[in-house]
This record gives C-alpha cells, structure tokens and sequence, in this order.
C-alpha cells in the first residue's frame, strides 16, 4: 500500500492534476465530482461552496474515494479512500486562492461570489493505492 508521503504520490498531488471526488448520495447511488485537491504539509483537502451536492453529501457521510491521475498518463493515479471532515481552522477563503493559483495561475479564485460560503474538507486517508504503466 501507498502513502501520501511517497515522492510518487506527492508529486502526483502537488502537481496541477484534477481530482475525481466520490461519494454516496443519500439514496445509496454514488455522486462523483471533479475537483482540484492539495497536499498540504501532508493533509489532503479538497475546496467547495455550500450548498453543493457533493459537500452535502460529506457532511451527512464523509466516506470519500479521491482519484487523482496525471493530466500526460492517465494510467498514472492515486486512489485514496479515506473519511473527509469539515476543516474548522477558517482556512477555506484562503485555501480556493490557492488552488486557483495552482490550477489557474490566478492569485485570486476569480468565479467567487458574494453570496456563497466557501467550505474546505480534509481527507484522513484510510488506503492509498499508487499506480503507474
């Protein structure tokens, strides 16, 4: 098994690759999303505004799988199932600029608006599975 510590893993999640978050509707069916993730003096977070399907659907069961693979190979990936929990730290506002500065190369996230609440999620990774051919 992997680990989010392995430089393979890390470089895979540090890097601009998009995210395929999964998660359970509340019908049993499964809801995935694609999202930008980050690693982060080793957590694991993914970004969202309030309101949404998938952050729902984490606050009422935060079991998660997360995906990630390499934009060049897709047959280079991560899985990581784990359990996702709100971050109370008051980081979330921040955390979007961030990612937008990793995925857009923007300093700022430039579709926020005054009306939504932006919610940032960890992930404490329960299985890592690293693959590449």
């Amino acid at each position: 098994m992997a680990s989010l510590n392995d430089d393979t893993v890390r470089t895979l999640l540090e890097a601009p690759n998009f995210a395929v978050l999964s998660c359970q509707n509340r019908d049993g069916s499964i809801l995935s999303a694609v999202v930008w993730i980050s690693l982060e003096d080793g957590v694991l977070a993914v970004n969202s505004a309030e309101g949404r399907r998938w952050p729902t659907n984490l606050d009422r069961d935060g079991h998660v799988t997360a995906l990630v693979y390499a934009q060049d190979n897709p047959y280079e990936f991560v899985s990581i199932r784990g359990t996702a929990s709100r971050d109370t730290t008051g980081d979330a506002d921040a955390h979007i600029d961030r990612l937008a500065k990793k995925y857009l190369g923007q300093d700022s996230y430039p579709w926020r608006t005054p009306s939504e609440t932006r919610v940032k999620y960890v992930i404490a990774p329960e299985h890592v599975t690293y693959a590449k051919q």
